[in-house]
């Protein structure tokens, strides 16, 4: 996306093996915005300069340098630049089984662990964020693994209680439920609007407006989102990204390529080779 030189868009989505269950991404990001999307593990964000701006449900919060933004498992959310000069950060993706690991250890909660704030003022957790990243960055395991143990911890600690969990509420919850599980086993040749409310049922405006409630985002935008994680999941497993777009339902690399660029940060050839390191 171009070079680190304060003035132009970079980004950098990547895998450190010595840090199993993590993403990671160190990015700046000006014109981008990443449309409504949601993530299967966990978001902690550290802003180091500009401002982000998050659009969670019901609410935007605006992200500068010393805040950290915290998003929990499938919570839909946009993100984009908040201030003329965008934005930079540094994130860490770690998993469910790593949240819960690090949750084990601390022994302070119950269940499985959320998020409590959206965003907190932390610049102390800000900087060892960024240090997480420097050191998997200089192939320091030891420093990595102990930083990131310690800011996981210092989250959870401060700022998360037991997640709730998801239920379907009515007939409408169960409808979307039911169109969601629809939608992923024929992720690549996925009926229209009409022809799924008519499978489950139910009118297209009533399906639209349950599965809206239910998940954040009409089934369309659900979709598109739903075949870039696979298409993720087949480039970490060496899939060229030629053959991921046409396995997950893109008619094309070039369509693939949009999609996932606006969703992940970067080019799918990017993020294949970074992760092929």
């Amino acid at each position: 996306m171009g070079t680190e030189d304060g003035h132009r868009e970079w980004a950098r989505h990547w895998q450190y093996p010595e840090l199993p269950g993590l993403d990671l991404l160190r990015a700046r990001y000006v014109r981008h915005t990443f449309p409504r999307h949601a993530h299967d593990g966990y978001v902690i964000a550290a802003v180091t300069g500009g401002i982000e701006e998050v659009g969670l449900p019901g609410h935007v919060v605006r992200a500068g340098p010393g805040s950290v933004v915290l998003i929990n498992p499938e919570v839909p959310h946009t993100a984009r630049a908040g201030a003329p000069e965008g934005w930079s950060y540094a994130t860490l993706y770690p998993s469910g089984a790593l949240i819960a690991e690090v949750a084990a250890e601390v022994g302070t909660l119950r269940g499985t662990p959320g998020f409590t704030a959206d965003i907190v003022a932390d610049p102390q957790a800000s900087h060892t964020i960024t240090e997480v990243h420097r050191a998997a960055e200089a192939g320091n395991a030891l420093a990595a693994d102990t930083l990131l143990r310690g800011v996981v911890a210092r989250m959870l600690t401060r700022y998360a209680g037991p997640l709730p969990a998801r239920t379907v509420r009515g007939t409408a919850g169960a409808e979307a439920a039911a169109a969601r599980a629809v939608l992923e086993e024929r992720l690549a040749d996925p009926p229209s609007l009409e022809q799924l409310a008519a499978e489950l049922g139910t009118s297209p405006f009533a399906l639209l407006r349950a599965f809206r409630e239910r998940y954040g985002m009409p089934p369309h935008t659900w979709l598109t989102d739903a075949r870039v994680r696979r298409a993720r999941r087949l480039l970490d497993a060496g899939t060229p990204p030629a053959e991921a777009a046409l396995a997950v339902g893109f008619t094309d690399q070039p369509h693939l390529n949009r999609h996932f660029t606006r969703i992940v940060g970067v080019p799918p050839g990017a993020y294949r080779r970074a992760r092929a390191l």
